[in-house]
């Protein structure tokens, strides 16, 4: 076929992409390249029919950064982070950050610890840390290593049955139940025998925002050892939390002030206002990192011990992490935090006034988001024909507010809530107008009833981490 004017066909180089007629490349390993405008093109189109991280409110990730700290990224992306005698500099930032991590969470004396790519890598190194601990205790008891358990509630994240799974631990889950959310003391003091590895407590839970009693929880492990002999270390899952507590409550103890909380795992990309992805593990001590998790190696050109899960990575998160640390300060993170938490307030009290819907423990420590739930409970309630799930759907099909709708977990998974995620990039101004679609949403429900349950599948899940 030819041009119609007698030419040739026209070049789709100079024209527009090649794949606006083409399938683009998804199974097979493509034979030839393409040139970088084709290949960015091709991305480009793909990725926008993705949501608008602005509007992502299920995820508790970091969606903006300062420029400078922009460039600090772009500019280190070849670095390999677990190259410490090529980059020494990178590997001394990493410990800056541990250390005044460290005296955030007010540890004693010296510490240590490591960076990770998240909560999760850091829940899992926490938690192995305890079971080799545990190991020891009862190998120099001359007692028997058979059959660990670790104890932990129903609002922990899915981590920490992964943890169990794959590491051969015994989890005893302790139930919650409706309008209890969290566990303490009394939820965990049946669990606990001599097998026991330690105690996981949450501080800002996936579910609700809230946190365990972990003071609580921490005076029962010292009455058990003063009572029984038995020295159950307490971990502190502080992925949401930890950058939000020493600033919004800076009196509520629930960390190295602690004498039984031994670890603390915090996630950077989270509250520490940092791209994806950088975790942190943190030990009360040196002694309680188990030195049979700690590898030493050479082939880099020093010596250098590694007790991570992964190796290889990049220095940028961690490069990110500290511009932000020396950017902020206590005063900066404060002032960021608290924003966000005012806003979350506005966010509530402007939901509650519409009469629609229920507000779960906002005037309890939280973190900066709004848990809810239609007024009425159920959603035949008042002849209702919807349910939190057609409200996030419908949100998101109306307004493209990405607002996840889920059940909590047992006893309690009878309860449905929504979740908002109030972050830095979400204004005062945004939130009145989220307030407003929201309920916008829910007159259009008002008059059409419930979502297909095929559309209604769409946002039938668990929330973010």
């Amino acid at each position: 076929m030819t041009h119609a004017r007698g030419g040739s066909d026209p070049d789709p180089a100079v024209f527009g992409g090649r794949f606006l007629t083409q399938d683009p490349p998804s199974t097979a390993f493509p034979d030839t390249g393409m040139s970088p405008t084709d290949a960015g093109r091709l991305l480009d189109d793909d990725l926008a029919l993705e949501g608008d991280p602005w509007r992502n409110l299920a995820t508790f990730v970091t969606t903006w950064m300062e420029p400078e700290a922009r460039r600090i990224i772009s500019d280190n992306l070849h670095r390999n982070f677990i190259d410490h005698a090529e980059y020494p500099i990178s590997a001394e930032i990493e410990q800056r950050c541990i250390r005044m991590l460290a005296d955030l969470f007010h540890a004693p004396g010296e510490t240590t610890g490591c960076r990770t790519q998240g909560s999760s890598e850091a829940i899992m190194l926490g938690a192995l840390s305890l079971k080799w601990k545990w190991r020891e205790r009862r190998q120099a008891a001359g007692a028997s290593v058979e059959a660990p358990n670790l104890v932990f509630g129903g609002d922990v994240h899915v981590v920490w049955d992964k943890f169990c799974r794959y590491f051969d631990v015994e989890p005893r889950v302790i139930p919650l139940a409706e309008g209890k959310y969290t566990i303490g003391p009394d939820d965990v003091a049946p669990y606990l025998d001599e097998n026991t590895i330690g105690v996981a407590a949450v501080l800002g839970t996936t579910f609700t925002g809230h946190m365990d009693d972990i003071r609580g929880i921490n005076q029962l492990l010292l009455d058990t050892l003063a009572e029984q002999g038995l020295d159950i270390p307490l971990h502190v899952d502080g992925a949401s939390g930890g950058f939000v507590w020493p600033f919004l409550y800076p009196d509520s103890a629930w960390d190295f002030r602690l004498e039984q909380v031994r670890s603390i795992n915090v996630s950077g990309h989270k509250y520490g206002l940092v791209y994806p992805g950088i975790g942190w593990l943190i030990f009360r001590e040196t002694a309680d990192l188990a030195e049979d998790l700690v590898f030493y190696e050479n082939y880099l050109g020093k010596t250098d011990a590694t007790f991570t899960l992964n190796f290889s990575t990049g220095a940028s998160m961690v490069l990110a992490q500290y511009y932000n640390f020396v950017r902020l300060g206590r005063e900066g993170y404060g002032y960021v935090i608290g924003q966000m938490k005012e806003n979350a307030r506005a966010l509530a009290a402007n939901l509650r006034e519409t009469g629609r819907f229920e507000i779960i423990g906002d005037d309890l420590e939280q973190l900066p988001l709004v848990a809810f739930r239609l007024a009425g409970g159920a959603a035949s309630s008042g002849g209702r024909a919807y349910d939190e799930s057609d409200v996030a759907w419908q949100l998101s099909a109306e307004r493209g507010w990405m607002v996840p709708a889920y059940t909590l977990p047992p006893n309690a998974q009878d309860v449905k809530i929504l979740r908002a995620l109030v972050k830095e990039t979400l204004s005062r101004g945004q939130v009145d107008r989220l307030t407003q679609d929201i309920v916008d949403a829910c007159k259009t429900l008002d008059a059409k009833g419930g979502a297909h349950p095929a559309e209604r599948a769409q946002v039938k899940r668990g929330p973010g981490y």
